[in-house]
């Protein structure tokens, strides 16, 4: 679990970066969740968008795709959700 002072950190991160994924109409499927899984191992902190026609807000696809793949959501505003997980290999984000 993050403190509230390390959430903010990432959120400060995250401001520039652009979404990599879309949840749309599909939703949330495997091959989905292990391409944002193989993501997050590369990057640590990733973006996505979630799509109108996916049936689903930001927060509700943060929260399936974290549950499944153990990721931290950073944050859900609007239609973009930002997740975290630490990387196993090679650590980039360092958290205060």
């Amino acid at each position: 679990m993050i403190t509230s002072k390390q959430r903010s950190y990432l959120r400060t991160i995250a401001n520039p970066l652009q979404p990599i994924f879309q949840v749309g109409k599909a939703g949330i499927e495997e091959n989905f969740l292990k391409q944002v899984e193989d993501a997050l191992e590369s990057r640590e902190l990733i973006k996505i968008k979630v799509l109108n026609n996916s049936g689903l807000t930001a927060r509700e696809a943060s929260d399936i795709i974290c549950e499944k793949i153990d990721a931290q959501g950073v944050q859900a505003i609007g239609n973009k959700c930002v997740l975290y997980k630490r990387s196993f290999k090679k650590p980039k984000i360092e958290l205060p």
